[in-house]
């Protein structure tokens, strides 16, 4: 069986683990329904499947001010993430990331200037116009 992944944004690795037991809603990252609505079209676009893969979020040195956010689909967890799911959709995080995005908010906005994913991060000290870096 070959892993597949699929891309939004960063550049990324394929990778194979054993699945991970899903986290409890609410015990460190939130996705809003706007966000879980656009998380499941997309993957029913990339024919991923929820019962398998999932958004991987996370977060790589780079970027206009240190870090920037990370986000993909994945066929399956790693080993060490924390998997949470929402409404059947599932979000990985590895434990590196999971310092900066502990109790961020993951949402989709759609407006005639914009359209996208917005991180709102509590941790973020310093962040750049354009919504993707910031600084922890």
């Amino acid at each position: 069986m070959s892993d597949t992944l699929t891309q939004i944004g960063s550049t990324s690795a394929v990778t194979s683990a054993p699945a991970a037991p899903p986290v409890k809603k609410g015990a460190g990252i939130e996705v809003t329904p706007r966000a879980i609505a656009r998380i499941r079209i997309a993957m029913a676009k990339e024919g991923i499947s929820p019962e398998q893969g999932g958004l991987r979020l996370g977060v790589q040195g780079g970027g206009c001010s240190g870090l920037s956010y990370n986000i993909r689909f994945d066929t399956q967890p790693r080993e060490r993430d924390r998997v949470y799911e929402y409404d059947g959709v599932r979000v990985f995080v590895d434990p590196k990331s999971f310092l900066y995005l502990h109790g961020m908010i993951l949402d989709y906005e759609e407006t005639l200037m914009r359209q996208g994913f917005n991180f709102i991060n509590p941790n973020s000290t310093k962040s750049c116009g354009c919504g993707s870096s910031f600084s922890g």
